[in-house]
């Protein structure tokens, strides 16, 4: 049996491949990684070699071709139950962040691009972005006073919750964002994690540089 194949863009970037890469790592599984760095050369052509969305991530395990980060955290749950919480409330509770996570938040993503290696960049705080950084704060605040003694995770131990907001945790790094007691300490501990240490690492080290992601710069 072939090692199941994680195909990502670039690592300083690609928020979307953070996600999967995170679980697949904080699980221990024994994977390979394909990184195409992304908008350069013919990149699209080689992300439909491997799925029909020509998106990344794409994770490819005995045959099956999985596209989409959540879609891919779904199918490492169904196998690796950890992803979620045992209990059905807590679990309905992560799956509910996660979700919102996904489908949300437009104006973090647009206006907060993802950078890794960049500190002390500033942009405008328009209010949606102002409103995103105050939902934010309130899941991350709420998961945990709710379930901060189980661990120091967003449900206790490591979920796929805490997958779907690790660029977050970049993001509010790299344009200074200031998060509340209980916020600030769930920051921390994702962001001195020794997988998101290792990611921010291997960002740090590749050469592309993708200038309309550059925002922010003094």
């Amino acid at each position: 049996m072939s090692k199941p194949k994680l195909v990502i863009g670039n690592m300083n970037y690609s928020s979307w491949s953070l996600r999967p890469w995170l679980a697949l790592a904080k699980l221990g599984v024994d994977f390979e990684t394909v990184r195409v760095s992304l908008y350069e050369g013919e990149f699209k052509q080689t992300l439909y070699g491997y799925s029909p969305a020509g998106l990344v991530p794409i994770y490819i395990e005995d045959g099956l071709t999985v596209w989409d980060s959540l879609a891919i955290l779904e199918r490492l749950a169904e196998q690796r139950p950890s992803l979620w919480p045992d209990d059905p409330r807590a679990r309905a509770h992560a799956r509910s962040v996660s979700a919102e996570m996904h489908s949300g938040f437009a104006a973090l993503r647009g206006e907060m691009p993802m950078n890794c290696r960049a500190v002390g960049r500033r942009v405008p705080v328009t209010d949606g972005l102002a409103k995103d950084i105050r939902r934010i704060h309130q899941i991350w605040t709420d998961c945990r006073a709710t379930y901060g003694g189980q661990g120091p995770w967003l449900f206790g131990g490591f979920t796929i919750a805490d997958a779907m907001f690790a660029p977050v945790v970049f993001r509010f790094r790299t344009y200074g964002v200031e998060c509340p007691p209980e916020a600030a300490a769930y920051m921390k501990t994702a962001f001195e994690d020794p997988c998101m240490q290792r990611w921010l690492a291997a960002g740090c080290e590749e050469p592309e540089t993708i200038d309309w992601v550059e925002t922010g710069a003094g």
